[in-house]
C-alpha cells in the first residue's frame, strides 16, 4: 500500500471534521498515526517513505471579495503557513511586492515536509491574509494580487 500526499491530506481533513481524536492505520508496511493535540490541531506520523511532492502549485482564482479585478492566491493544501524562509528572515512577499508566476509567496508545512507556494500570476501583492505560523485550510485565500 502506498499513500500519496493527497491521501494523507484527505485523511487529516476527515479526522479534523470528525469527533475522533486519534486514528491509526497499518497496512502492508505502512503505518500512519494521527492524533489531535488539543483544540483542532492535528499531527501525523508515517513510518514509510510516502510519495509526497516537494513543491505544490497554488490555486489561483479571481477574487470574489474586496476590490474587483484582484486575483486570489489560495492554499493548495492544509498545513502551517510560513511567510519567510526561516524565523526572523524577511518575508518572501509583502504588500506592494512585484510577483510573477514563479515567485514563492510562502511555504506550507505538512507532516514536516515543506511545500513551496508560488504566486502563479504576474502582478503586485495588494493584500496578505495569513500570518507566519498560522494554520491554513485547503483553498484558503493567502494573498490577493492585482494582475499586471
Amino acid at each position: 500500500m502506498s499513500l500519496s500526499h493527497e491521501d494523507v491530506v484527505r485523511i487529516i481533513q476527515i479526522l479534523d471534521a470528525s469527533h475522533f481524536d486519534e486514528l491509526s492505520l497499518e497496512a502492508e508496511g505502512v503505518k500512519l498515526n494521527i492524533r489531535r493535540n488539543g483544540a483542532g490541531e492535528t499531527t501525523a506520523q508515517v513510518s514509510e517513505k510516502p510519495v509526497l511532492p516537494v513543491a505544490a502549485p497554488s490555486v489561483v482564482k479571481a477574487s470574489t471579495a474586496g476590490e474587483a479585478g484582484l486575483i486570489d492566491i489560495r492554499a493548495p493544501m492544509l498545513g502551517v503557513f510560513y511567510g519567510a524562509p526561516k524565523p526572523g528572515a524577511a518575508p518572501f512577499v509583502s504588500e506592494g511586492s512585484q510577483v510573477d508566476k514563479d515567485t514563492v509567496i510562502g511555504i506550507i508545512e505538512v507532516m514536516k515536509l515543506m511545500n513551496s507556494v508560488s504566486a502563479r500570476v504576474q502582478g503586485i501583492v495588494v493584500e496578505t491574509l495569513v500570518n507566519d505560523g498560522e494554520m491554513v485550510e485547503y483553498d484558503q485565500v493567502l494573498a490577493r494580487v492585482r494582475p499586471a
